[in-house]
């Protein structure tokens, strides 16, 4: 799943729409455009923070082809100490110690899991400049496989799973080489894996929930799907373990032996239908004996804390037609939703069925190469789970910051289940045994070994709050610093209130009630407050309450008509810097697109425009309907133009973020940040701002829509700053002020 993909709920079917701007967050190809931005259960939804250890990993050796470990053989272990010298005047050789116990060996194989690889395959393509490449001189998806080539043998790994959304852009074929060359690497190297249809991979996506009939399997034509076309049939046969496809072409199954047991994958591609179910119960039905791995695009999803498991429509109709009366499928593997969170149910025998879900498409750089190992350990009834990039520690030092982590820690990441492997397959298996210990110690503690191996955690920079609400670093060509601050705590902010702006140029202030179609706002849809984010030196914030883009209500700040700042097309660079907070019963149904500030206009008055959506404002600072943070923009030169827009990843509600969005004097490449990390999806070669007149406002918490207020703010917004020039973090509001 991906931008067009709303990872908490419903989405609506995909619709024709104009054709989508470059950097667009688009989930379709030529057949599967993004719906226009008003559309607020777009089909479709980076930067979503990977919890754990915050220290960052020194790169070293990377992987490569072969057999041998990518990243060198383990540290031989110490010898033991010789023993000290006997004594002369002793009348008896002391006793030679006794050499340390071997450790047991363990009967134990570890399964390769590939989740969503969608940004790995769009982001490694010319048509999005190579972001991959350009910047850290190789790319997560080939790592990955690269990875696994070169440490199959070492770590036992018999089979890889990829859990679909194999492209993020189901036609654009350059996507679907970049797939087809990575997963290559698995086939030169002979070893089996599957692989799946995600959401992204099909020309027809519906969500299950909106539409639990149509956009099955059953209603696509295989001979125009690129899935069929790159990893169809002839493909997955060529595989020593494979077992069959459906009639559909989209589902598949393998049998892979390891340790002298067997076991099946079947790998279900994106919204099974009711033949699809039938033919994978007959797979069953007909393979008695087998455990089975259950793997689906979309089964589990992760509840709004980012952690505890959540149930889906489409989970439960699996496990009523599928998993509950099968007691030989004991796990379940999907991807789709973004984060990590494991479920544990009980089936029809009594038995536990362990459901996860993994997806890092949403965290730093699309995933940042992170991928998973499922050790089965027959001899200690484990599972044991290691969540790790191969590709950060290939990454130029000089690139790591504080989101790169080699392993990642938190329990959601890293956990054990206890399996007594025998007695769960008694009840269809009898004869399923331990098989030979033949590994010298656990395969997830050995692949741990080899990540971190010859790492030193290069020095991490301690940000320090604010001594004061002076405390920041003051700039030139500041063009307009406003600072939500001053009233008493929880009380309104009322209409005509002014917001001073530190330059005393551009003051804001707070708009009459429901002007422009607004209906229903208040004096408290606004209030201050004493929250803020930690690094900010303003002493509070404002919170916006009540805004609902359905009945429609908002409340926001406006520039005067004469102020100066809206004349302004920031040509020679600029730094636009925010504080803000999603307000924890944030919805996309009711504050999907809301702006976070914009400049007033409806951009398709511009002289020479040309792209989607006329009727928005020329500048969009707005969270998305995946709460991601949207920066869009219609550069100020005359002639044709289209707007261009940078994504963040999905923003944690209830969470303080700072968002930073640089433009370059010379390139005019414009790099977002949040939290102090670059995101990847950026737009490049974007001169200025463009601005309807000098008299067109600049909006603070709200923007409008064909001239019609809309899209209010939910949540606080701290400080906003904008400059007319490239600022370096050290400049940024987060930074302290010099000394």
């Amino acid at each position: 799943m991906s931008v067009s993909d709303d990872s908490r709920g419903a989405r609506a079917p995909r619709v024709a729409a104009p054709a989508e701007p470059s950097n667009s967050p688009s989930s379709g190809g030529d057949n599967h455009r993004t719906p226009p931005r008003r559309q607020v259960l777009k089909l479709g939804a980076s930067l979503l923070t990977v919890s754990g250890s915050s220290a960052l990993l020194a790169a070293c050796g990377g992987g490569g082809g072969g057999s041998s470990p990518a990243f060198g053989p383990l540290p031989a272990p110490a010898s033991a100490p010789a023993p000290a010298p006997t004594p002369a005047s002793t009348s008896a050789p002391a006793p030679t110690p006794a050499p340390p116990a071997a450790a047991a060996k363990i009967s134990s194989f570890a399964l390769a899991v590939m989740p969503d690889t969608q940004f790995y395959a769009r982001y490694a393509t010319a048509a999005e400049s190579d972001q991959y490449d350009k910047r850290f001189g190789s790319a997560p998806f080939a790592a990955q496989t690269k990875w696994i080539a070169a440490n199959a043998k070492a770590l036992n790994i018999p089979f890889t799973i990829h859990l679909g959304d194999v492209v993020d852009q189901v036609g654009k074929p350059d996507q679907w080489k970049v797939a087809d060359a990575a997963m290559k690497v698995l086939e030169d190297a002979k070893l089996p894996y599957s692989v799946l249809a995600g959401n992204h991979d099909v020309l027809k996506d519906f969500d299950y929930s909106v539409d639990p009939v149509g956009g099955t399997d059953a209603d696509r034509d295989p001979t125009k799907e690129p899935y069929i076309q790159w990893f169809g049939p002839e493909r997955a046969k060529k595989q020593t373990t494979f077992g069959a496809r459906d009639p559909s072409g989209f589902h598949e199954y393998h049998v892979f032996e390891a340790q002298g047991q067997k076991f099946m994958v079947l790998s279900l591609s994106w919204r099974i239908s009711a033949a699809g179910i039938a033919w994978a119960r007959q797979v069953i039905a007909k393979n008695p004996t087998l455990p089975v791995v259950l793997v689906n695009h979309q089964l589990l999803n992760i509840d709004a804390d980012g952690k505890s498991p959540l149930e889906t429509d489409y989970g439960r109709m699996l496990w009523e037609k599928l998993i509950r009366d099968n007691d030989q499928i004991f796990m379940t593997l999907n991807g789709h939703h973004h984060g990590a969170a494991h479920l544990t149910k009980t089936n029809d025998f009594g038995h536990k069925v362990e459901e996860m879900v993994v997806d890092y498409q949403m965290a730093y750089q699309g995933g940042n190469g992170l991928m998973r190992l499922y050790e089965f350990d027959l001899t200690n009834k484990q599972i044991r789970v290691l969540s790790f990039s191969p590709w950060v520690p290939q990454k130029p030092a000089n690139t790591l910051n504080t989101f790169d982590q080699a392993v990642l820690t938190t329990p959601n990441e890293a956990f054990v289940i206890d399996v007594d492997f025998a007695q769960r397959f008694a009840g269809f298996n009898k004869s399923f045994g331990t098989g030979s210990a033949t590994i010298d110690s656990s395969l997830v503690d050995q692949a741990r070994a080899m990540i971190l191996a010859n790492y030193k955690d290069p020095a991490t920079v301690e940000q320090r709050p604010a001594a004061n609400s002076d405390d920041y670093p003051k700039v030139a060509n500041t063009l307009a610093h406003w600072r939500f601050f001053g009233g008493a705590v929880n009380q309104p902010v009322l209409p005509g209130t002014v917001v001073a702006d530190v330059t005393g140029n551009n003051p804001l202030h707070r708009d009459a009630l429901n002007q422009g179609g607004i209906v229903g706002a208040a004096d408290g849809d606004i209030v201050w407050t004493d929250d803020r984010h930690y690094l900010s030196a303003a002493p509070g914030s404002v919170r916006f309450l009540n805004t609902n883009k359905n009945t429609p209500r908002l409340s926001y700040f406006l520039t005067d008509a004469a102020a100066p700042i809206n004349a302004q097309t920031l040509e020679n660079g600029y730094t636009v810097e925010a504080f803000i907070k999603i307000d924890k019963s944030w919805a996309s149904g009711n504050q999907a697109w809301m702006n976070i500030m914009t400049r007033d206009g409806r951009r398709g008055d511009l002289a020479g425009y040309s792209g989607g959506d006329p009727e928005s404002p020329p500048m969009l600072f707005a969270i998305s309907s995946l709460r991601e943070v949207q920066w869009e923009v219609v550069p100020s030169p005359a002639g044709t133009r289209a707007p261009k827009a940078n994504w963040s990843g999905e923003v944690i509600a209830d969470r303080w973020v700072h968002v930073a969005i640089v433009n370059d004097p010379v390139s005019h490449d414009t790099t977002m940040y949040v939290e102090g990390a670059p995101v990847l999806r950026n737009a490049s070669a974007i001169p200025g701002l463009a601005t309807l007149s000098a008299t067109s406002p600049w909006v603070v918490g709200g923007g409008s829509w064909d001239g019609a207020r809309a899209d209010g703010f939910f949540g606080n917004i701290g400080e906003v700053r904008v400059v007319a020039a490239a600022l370096t973090p050290a400049q940024w509001l987060t930074s302290r002020k010099a000394a």
